[in-house]
């Protein structure tokens, strides 16, 4: 029996890590928003690793909290070790890296969803999105429910036709053993909407007390912690340690002996996997010359004994499974307690979508996360947040917010899955930013508050923080600049011990922190005047004295992309009447329909010469084609 329920501005199906953002920030704007998940123990679930950034995603995780989003703060209040990664690069590839308290995450965060204001949360499948006319009307659930909306949020993660693959064994089935969601594909099929399959893998749990540690290298946290959230300062607590082992010839010996049991060796796996998160009989088939793997033995909570084997991907049997483990040094008398396992589901392709992350063709349906057709927790966040800004800002009329390749590596993240589209699940990395030394983990909220306050997500409080941060890092920027460094013997004396060379004639101490030699920090004895500030702040100013140079050369690139995105092309364009286009260019732009000749431009299968073609069109052609009785269309 159906019947027509609550109304509501947005609503978001799918209580994971896209689905919480995107249904606190459609809440936090303002608007009446339904979360509906396939069991509210799902929410905030993590199925697979037990960490949360890394590299390129640490960036993403403080750009999610730079907008406003809860993952950051969550994270901060739920850890149990921290790391920053590539510290001896350049800042711009630091990626701060944590251990999760996986259900003391998952709890807070379904808390912060319960009492949030204008957020509803509701243990409920949807089985149909009703359109009319291509636009959104509402949500029918399994229970009989419709609901009324003028936004629908799809956040559903793996769950769509999800199928559980181990050996040869398969069965229907969602992460983690919950119920997957069989139906609403079929509705997305029937609104014109592409689908594809895709997979993604997760090893085995073990039980703590099978594992002899001591063969084992310890992995200890970093002593000094630092938060995800620009609005936490002091988090330290008292840290648990991950291990590391290695993989040897008799384990890649146990694999290719059972490859022929592996479902994805046998063509029993339809769905294409991760490429940068490979399954162990991946690695071991595709680099035979390599003799050992790393394998990570990670915490899972402070109140289980159940662990993470990091590096262990599969969905091999579950008997070749044990029988490689207890190859593996410190691994010897492991006991499984949860088995690795293949999931595959339904995805869509991301090309149908606008940079919005709404449906080209259906006004007011927008995706996010794995739905998308990306891999990760912060991914998937990242979208989420965007697509409940986004549906917010439709509700209320105003103009999207559409984050570029040169605002965030959210906007790099999102222009590659709608522009260049993915053919396996996409995975953020800092490689595929071009201005990955603006764009650093450290400066994200410089960057991306103002943007969550204009859109009304960024509270009061919160903004005064960020301004009295912003402030605090200029002022100091100003001081260190107007502070002359002389010549004196005892300053000289200073430089020769720490390796530097004499001052010829007095300088700024801005400019002193600009040798390669020295920064922020060595030079402190010289700095008599120094004020106590936030170790954010004093790293902050090192890194824009110490990289001034090669940031002005990357904010001029920056100047030049800009000049392309500025190019708009106009909505209604015949790209058939467009002469000189190469076919594959016509057929790609007609499909994706590029917002900027700078979209247009990053097309795969568009190239310069293309590009050249519609700017002149733009300048001439199109100006021509419009003007019909003396009066410009």
């Amino acid at each position: 029996m159906k019947y027509i329920a609550e109304e509501f501005d947005v609503i978001v199906i799918g209580g994971g890590h896209a689905g919480c953002e995107a249904g606190l920030a459609a809440a936090r704007m303002g608007c009446k928003t339904l979360v509906l998940a396939m069991n509210l123990d799902s929410v905030a679930l993590m199925p697979c690793n037990p960490n949360i950034g890394g590299t390129s995603k640490g960036h993403l995780v403080r750009e999610i909290d730079a907008l406003g989003g809860e993952m950051g703060i969550n994270i901060d209040h739920s850890y149990l070790q921290s790391r920053m990664l590539n510290t001896s690069k350049g800042p711009a590839v630091h990626s701060l890296r944590v251990q999760a308290d996986k259900r003391k995450y998952q709890a807070r965060m379904k808390h912060v969803l319960e009492i949030q204001p204008n957020l509803y949360l509701r243990q409920l499948e949807a089985i149909d999105i009703d359109v009319e006319d291509g636009i959104v009307k509402g949500v029918q659930t399994k229970n009989g429910a419709y609901f009324p909306t003028k936004t629908i949020i799809l956040a559903t993660g793996t769950y769509l036709k999800g199928r559980v693959i181990i050996g040869d064994v398969n069965y229907s089935s969602g992460p983690n053993g919950l119920f997957p969601a069989n139906d609403l594909s079929e509705s997305l099929v029937r609104l014109g909407i592409s689908l594809r399959r895709f997979k993604t893998g997760t090893p085995v749990r073990v039980n703590r007390r099978s594992i002899d540690f001591s063969k084992m290298i310890e992995q200890p946290g970093d002593d000094r912690v630092v938060p995800f959230s620009f609005l936490n300062e002091n988090i330290e607590r008292e840290q648990m340690s991950c291990y590391l082992t290695y993989t040897n010839d008799e384990t890649h010996n146990v694999i290719r002996e059972n490859i022929h049991r592996s479902p994805m060796y046998n063509g029993e796996i339809e769905g294409v996997g991760p490429r940068y998160c490979p399954s162990i009989e991946d690695k071991v088939m595709r680099f035979p010359q390599k003799t050992q793997h790393q394998v990570f033995i990670e915490p899972e909570g402070e109140d289980t004994e159940e662990l993470y084997v990091q590096g262990m991907s599969t969905s091999l049997p579950e008997d070749v499974q044990l029988k490689m483990l207890r190859t593996i040094v410190g691994l010897e008398n492991v006991e499984i307690m949860r088995t690795g396992y293949a999931i595959e589901y339904d995805c869509l392709d991301p090309m149908q979508l606008k940079t919005t992350l709404e449906l080209k063709n259906i006004e007011g349906l927008f995706s996010c996360g794995q739905m998308n057709g990306s891999s990760g927790y912060e991914e998937a966040a990242a979208q989420g947040i965007v697509a409940g800004i986004n549906a917010a800002l439709k509700v209320k009329n105003q103009d999207p917010l559409i984050l570029s390749r040169s605002d965030a590596y959210i906007g790099v993240l999102i222009d590659d899955l709608v522009t260049k589209g993915t053919v396996e699940p996409y995975r953020m990395m800092t490689s595929r930013s071009e201005y990955r030394l603006l764009l650093r983990q450290d400066n994200a909220d410089l960057r991306l508050t103002e943007m969550g306050y204009r859109v009304g997500l960024v509270t009061e409080k919160r903004y005064k923080s960020y301004l009295e941060r912003k402030k605090a890092i200029e002022d100091e920027l100003e001081r260190i600049k107007n502070l002359q460094i002389t010549n004196k013997k005892e300053i000289n004396e200073f430089l020769l011990s720490i390796n530097s060379a004499e001052l010829k004639k007095p300088v700024s101490l801005y400019e002193l922190i600009k040798r390669p030699e020295l920064d922020y920090f060595l030079v402190e004895p010289l700095d008599n005047e120094r004020p106590y500030l936030r170790s954010d702040i004093r790293e902050q100013v090192n890194i824009i004295a110490k990289y001034e140079g090669y940031i002005e050369k990357q904010l001029d690139q920056v100047e030049q992309f800009k000049k392309f995105e500025k190019k708009l092309l106009p909505g209604d364009i015949n790209y058939d009447n467009v002469y000189g286009l190469r076919t594959e260019a016509r057929q790609k732009l007609k499909q994706i329909l590029p917002i900027s000749i700078g979209q247009a431009s990053r097309i795969s299968g568009v190239s310069p010469a293309d590009i050249s073609v519609l700017l002149i069109y733009l300048e001439q052609g199109y100006a021509k084609q419009n003007v019909k009785d003396g009066e410009v269309k």
